[in-house]
């Protein structure tokens, strides 16, 4: 394997990029018309423009980056995450162009991409399930079988997109009274997101943990867990800080959530990294929730803890390679990883996304920082794609010493040009809750509640004597402008610039 195409831009193309210069691979780079000037095309050995902006033309495109792929010779692709990373039919046009897809097989990816299939998948590895219907209900099932089936249930359920994912197509339903109209939107979105309309229920498990087992399952019929990610910090269903190891976990309770991952695992055929994400109630009791068939976002705080460069192991997996990591390694943490999803979003505006240039940039370093990014100074963050523009971690002896690096490291961070999430991570890490560890799911929507609109930026008596001095010396410096102006001296004629330079040059002649 001598060159890889990476299908994908931003933080995740340079962090793969990085991966394939240390193992002396080649890399080749795709981008759109906005991303020309992006540092993954400039840290690419090659690149290729795709002509257009919208993903539909662009980083979607299946037929165009295969293209690429054919121009360029290369021997395979990385579809890092988002965009095509879990999309069966990519992986399927990967091994039809004679190029190694690196991740599963197409068809395990169509198996566990299914949440009702994955359900029946971890059903029969003998994985904990939330109870729920087993099968998809369609856009063709009248209201009536939809009652019925939610009845059985129970109240109160979630309905989700079967095709679904980061919180797409989701809606809680407390009573029988909404879950008509819930079923119905989440129909809507489930059709727009991802084309497939179809939805199942969930009974809602109350104030779960949310916790995820990274995986490593070579060619050869071994399956590795890993010490398990804590992703409960969620705004909206979306993850925005991410932990290894989680809190309050025995050790117990790890070996059993990483046995009935790797069953899990086994009985889908997986290969590659994969996670398998659980749900925890406050018993301690764990629930299958679903598969990613692809790279997490939050990878990196499981190689800060372990040692184990994932990407790299994506690669030698997929040339055929053996796994020689240790269960022992993989399951034993050597201290603690933070990490904190950096967005070009304003979060005094509901987080509304802020794309626009960023004019000066400062990023944070020292003892046990990592800073995956994909911008620098000049940078247009585009309105086309996801807003995030890097992921901070921070790692510690044990997880005070990580979460007064990431404090540290926040406070270093600047961004200048746009907004971002930077002063939000610089409350969250303070608040008792996250102090104490005692997360859930829907710890932070409350918390930002309780702030009730009170803003994440505000003036300090320092930039209220700053600005003030600022307006003092604008003010003076206009007097002293305007007192040395012959037009402004009493009873003098107004004069025009162009008049007085007409005449020194009539002087001259």
């Amino acid at each position: 394997m001598k060159t890889i195409l990476i299908a994908n831009r931003g933080e995740i193309a340079v962090r793969i990029m990085r991966a394939c210069r240390e193992m002396g691979i080649g890399t080749v780079a795709i981008y759109s018309d906005v991303d020309r000037e992006a540092r993954h095309v400039r840290y690419a050995d090659r690149a290729f423009p795709l002509v257009g902006n919208a993903p539909a033309d662009t980083y979607l495109r299946i037929d165009k980056i295969l293209e690429i792929a054919r121009h360029a010779g290369v021997d395979a692709v990385h579809p890092g995450y988002g965009f095509l990373a879990e999309n069966e039919d990519f992986a399927q046009a990967c091994v039809d162009a004679g190029v190694t897809f690196i991740g599963p097989s197409p068809e395990v990816i169509a198996r566990m991409g299914s949440k009702t299939a994955a359900r029946a998948c971890a059903m029969a590895a003998g994985a904990p399930v939330v109870p729920g219907t087993e099968t998809p209900i369609g856009p063709d099932v009248c209201d009536a079988e939809v009652q019925r089936l939610a009845d059985a249930v129970g109240y109160p359920l979630m309905v989700k997109a079967v095709a679904g994912g980061g919180g797409k197509g989701m809606r809680e339903v407390r009573s029988r009274d909404t879950l008509l109209d819930a079923v119905r939107r989440a129909r809507s979105e489930a059709l727009g997101a991802f084309g497939d309309a179809a939805v199942y229920f969930e009974r809602r498990v109350a104030r779960p943990r949310h916790v995820e087992i990274q995986l490593l399952a070579d060619q050869h019929g071994t399956v590795l867990p890993f010490v398990e990610r804590e992703c409960s910090v969620q705004r909206r269903h979306q993850k925005v800080i991410e932990e290894s190891p989680a809190p309050r976990m025995s050790l117990a309770l790890r070996h059993r959530m990483a046995e009935a991952a790797a069953s899990v695992a086994r009985a889908a055929g997986y290969t590659n990294a994969g996670t398998i994400e659980f749900l925890v109630d406050a018993d301690d009791a764990f629930y299958f929730l679903e598969m990613n068939t692809r790279l997490q976002v939050e990878h990196p705080v499981t190689e800060m803890v372990t040692g184990v460069d994932l990407v790299q192991w994506q690669i030698r997996i997929a040339r055929g390679e053996r796994l020689t990591v240790t269960q022992d390694e993989a399951l034993t943490p050597r201290g603690h990883a933070i990490e904190c999803r950096v967005y070009a979003e304003d979060p005094d505006q509901r987080f509304m996304p802020h794309p626009g240039r960023i004019t000066s940039l400062t990023v944070p370093g020292g003892p046990g920082i990592r800073d995956d990014s994909g911008v620098e100074v000049g940078f247009e963050v585009p309105i086309y794609y996801d807003s995030m523009i890097s992921k901070l971690v921070a790692w510690g002896g044990d997880r005070e010493q990580a979460r007064h690096r990431m404090l540290r490291a926040l406070a270093e961070y600047h961004v200048g040009g746009i907004p971002t999430t930077l002063p939000f991570f610089r409350w969250m890490l303070e608040q008792p809750s996250f102090v104490s560890g005692e997360l859930d799911t829907t710890m932070l929507d409350a918390e930002l509640e309780r702030r009730d609109g009170q803003p994440f930026v505000q003036a300090t008596a320092a930039h209220n004597q700053t600005a003030l001095l600022a307006t003092a010396s604008s003010s003076f410096l206009a007097a002293r402008r305007a007192a040395h102006t012959p037009a402004t001296q009493a009873g003098a004629p107004v004069r025009s610039g162009w008049a007085a330079a007409a005449r020194r040059a009539a002087l001259r002649k």
